[in-house]
């Protein structure tokens, strides 16, 4: 089966600059969850605009190699055209507000009305994506009386609403408190659940790590380890080196594993340390 996301060779720099992005490659299957993790200025804001084509559309600059998603190569299709395929979710909400809609409903309607939807598929498609991230009984409320975090569930359905192949989530929960933050990863892992494909770039990895396929980890734009999500977090030496922390269950273990000589099995979620540390110690 054809990936709905082919990278290859990617490589970038902004105008005027040196390369932030050096010979990127990866894959990105139909219904999969890519975990994007590294240290600041590590590229991956950058990676995620070159999935929807505002590099190098937007922002100019040189460019090489090859993006395609959902079978529409990258530098043969405008932003607007790759809107519809590609959804893109930035770290601050307010910025995506269109600042012309005084409700919640119209909010989510704005980018479907410019788009030229029929007005029975806008009225199903904002129903749909409102209880999608779970705002259902806040039509009526103007966008800026929001919550942090029901912000940002309000900008996922504006991006669902339109019903993306793939959406990227650019640090969603950077800006959030505890409470956002944990409204929004609800919202994210029952899309992952419900098979939708999602790139998100996360600094909160014990969350990236209960919901990811595959991590890719970026360092001075280059990729330092891509794979299933358990193969990376648990290198926990390169994780380190590079100034990103592993999930504090996965250091742990990796800690007593070598100050101790133990031989457990090294998880990345707590649930994982919970089953592997009461067998340990013989409780079922």
């Amino acid at each position: 089966m054809e990936p709905i996301i082919k990278v290859e060779r990617l490589a970038y720099s902004y105008p005027r600059r040196e390369l932030v992005l050096y010979d990127i490659n990866f894959e990105v299957n139909k219904g999969e969850v890519l975990g994007i993790i590294g240290p600041n200025g590590a590229g991956k804001s950058t990676l995620c605009k070159a999935l929807n084509g505002l590099v190098p559309h937007f922002y100019g600059g040189k460019y090489g190699g090859r993006v395609v998603v959902a079978g529409m190569e990258v530098l043969e299709h405008t932003v607007a055209e790759l809107s519809t395929k590609v959804g893109i979710v930035f770290q601050d909400p307010e910025e995506q507000m269109s600042g012309l809609a005084l409700t919640v409903w119209e909010e989510v309607a704005f980018g479907l009305m410019m788009l030229g939807f029929p007005k029975e598929e806008i009225l199903k498609r904002v129903k749909e994506a409102i209880k999608q991230v779970g705002l259902e009984g806040f039509e009526k409320r103007s966008p800026f009386e929001l919550s942090g975090g029901q912000q940002q569930r309000l900008a996922i359905a504006t991006v669902l609403a339109v019903k993306p192949d793939v959406l990227v989530l650019d640090e969603p929960t950077a800006q959030l408190d505890p409470i956002g933050k944990f409204e929004v990863f609800s919202v994210i892992k029952r899309l992952a659940h419900e098979g939708s494909t999602i790139v998100v770039v996360e600094h909160e990895i014990e969350e990236l790590a209960t919901f990811a396929d595959n991590i890719l980890l970026l360092d001075q734009g280059r990729v330092k380890a891509y794979g299933p999500a358990r193969d990376v977090l648990t290198q926990v030496e390169k994780l380190k080196s590079l100034g990103v922390d592993p999930p504090s269950v996965t250091e742990l273990t990796y800690l007593i594993n070598k100050e101790y000589g133990a031989n457990l099995e090294v998880p990345i979620t707590l649930d994982e340390a919970i089953k592997i540390y009461s067998e340990a110690v013989g409780v079922s």
